[in-house]
């Protein structure tokens, strides 16, 4: 059975340094710089071919214009929403963070999994509520 690699797109290097905190889990995180344009995205889809792709950006103008090429160029990737409270990656809490992760099947680092208000219930209509809530 062939393993299916994992990447993760972030925006900066401050979000990527956040996800390698409370990552527990061997997934290549590529960096976009902030901006997106059609080289870029060619050499981003050569060097992600044949992984399973998840989006992790931020909830700003910026961020929303890479989750529309990454819908565009690659479809089948998945996205991962951050709560607008915190808008930055890089700022989310890492207990936040590693529950949000953990949702979408990647193993974090257990000291910062189901802690206080950041934990995240089994159903998603109970993370519907819990995000509505914050």
């Amino acid at each position: 059975m062939a393993m299916i690699k994992k990447v993760i797109i972030v925006e900066g290097i401050s979000d990527k340094k956040r996800v390698k905190e409370v990552l527990n889990d061997h997934v290549h995180i590529i960096c976009t710089h902030g901006t997106m344009g059609v080289e870029k995205m060619d050499e981003l889809l050569e060097e992600i071919y044949g992984s399973q792709v998840y989006v992790l950006v931020d909830q700003d103008k910026e961020g929303k214009r890479i989750r529309k090429w990454f819908k565009k160029y690659v479809s089948e990737s998945r996205h991962i929403y951050i709560d607008s409270t915190f808008s930055e990656v890089a700022r989310c809490p890492r207990q936040y963070l590693a529950n949000v992760l953990n949702y979408h099947g990647f193993t974090v680092n257990n000291d910062f999994v189901l802690k206080g208000k950041y934990r995240y219930h089994e159903t998603h209509r109970n993370i519907e509520r819990y995000i509505q809530a914050f």
